[in-house]
C-alpha cells in the first residue's frame, strides 16, 4: 500500500497551489511520474483537510537516497513524515500532516 498523509489547513485555497507544486518538484528530483495524488479535501471545525498519497516508487527513491538524512522519528514511517512536512515548509507552505498508513 502507499504511504497515506492527511494534511490540514485553515487556508486550502491557498495552500493547494503551494503543496502540489512542491510535491511536483520533489517527484521531479526523484525522477519519478505519477508520484503522488492529491485525494478531494473535505472542511471539520473550520479546517479543511485532505489526504496526500505518495506512490511507492517515489517513497523508494526517498528512502534509498539518503533525502531524508536527519528527519526525526524512531521508525521510517515518522521519518518520511517528517520529512515531507518539512519539505512542504521549506517550499512555503504552512500545512499540519498527519500519517495516515505506511
Amino acid at each position: 500500500m502507499n504511504p497515506l498523509f492527511q494534511l490540514s489547513t485553515r487556508s486550502y485555497e491557498t495552500e493547494i497551489p503551494i503543496v502540489t507544486k512542491a510535491l511536483q518538484e520533489l517527484e521531479a528530483e526523484c525522477k519519478v511520474k505519477d508520484g503522488f495524488t492529491v485525494e478531494k479535501p473535505f472542511e471539520k471545525f473550520g479546517w479543511t483537510f485532505f489526504n496526500i498519497q505518495i506512490s511507492m516508487e517515489m517513497t523508494e527513491v526517498i528512502e534509498s537516497s539518503g533525502m531524508m538524512k536527519g528527519a526525526l522519528g524512531f521508525k521510517i514511517g515518522e521519518q518520511l513524515t517528517n520529512f515531507i512536512g518539512h519539505y512542504l515548509e521549506t517550499k512555503g507552505s504552512n500545512v499540519r500532516i498527519k500519517k495516515i498508513n505506511y
